[in-house]
């Protein structure tokens, strides 16, 4: 191998490994199965949800993996293998390709990820996955917040009619 590769394949994995730094969330993804199509429409939504998706090679990703202390990525890291970086929001790789293994009748599947920068399992990604979004999440609490206030201008609302009649 010539010193021009070894020098772009450092810097490849220098890059990646900023990548893996600054993301909430990485999920990896064997991505066989899926049509041109199903693949642009993934790579869309997930630009829109602020998730870059790259297919990267195994070896680079683990170099960069191991460079952030994230080990036993060996076995996930074989075969075609996309990676989802969040940077924003954790869940948002995770819900992206869980909707598209949805969609798609399992073409695809998840290989394993990295949440808060410790290894996750498949498991843990799909549990991942399944929590709503912030904005549902927000809308939840206030909910939550503003139910016992509404209930006691019910209540109080009521004396007040009975009181007055």
């Amino acid at each position: 191998m010539s010193q021009e590769s070894i020098a772009l394949k450092a810097k490849q994995v220098e890059a990646i490994t900023e990548q893996v730094k600054k993301s909430k969330s990485i999920v990896l993804v064997d991505y066989r199965g899926l049509t041109v199509a199903q693949d642009t429409e993934m790579r869309a939504n997930m630009r829109k949800a602020g998730v870059e998706y790259k297919v990267l090679k195994n070896r680079l990703v683990l170099r960069a993996f191991n460079a952030c202390g994230l080990d036993g990525f060996e076995k996930v890291l074989e075969g075609p293998t996309a990676v989802a970086f969040g940077y924003e929001d954790a869940v948002a790789p995770a819900k992206l390709v869980s909707e598209t293994v949805a969609k798609t009748n399992k073409k695809i599947a998840i290989k394993g990820g990295v949440i808060e920068g410790k290894p996750a399992s498949v498991a843990e990604i799909d549990a991942l996955a399944k929590i709503p979004a912030k904005p549902v999440l927000v809308g939840q609490l206030l909910g939550m917040l503003t139910n016992p206030m509404r209930s006691l201008a019910v209540a109080i609302s009521e004396i007040a009619k009975k009181q007055s009649a």
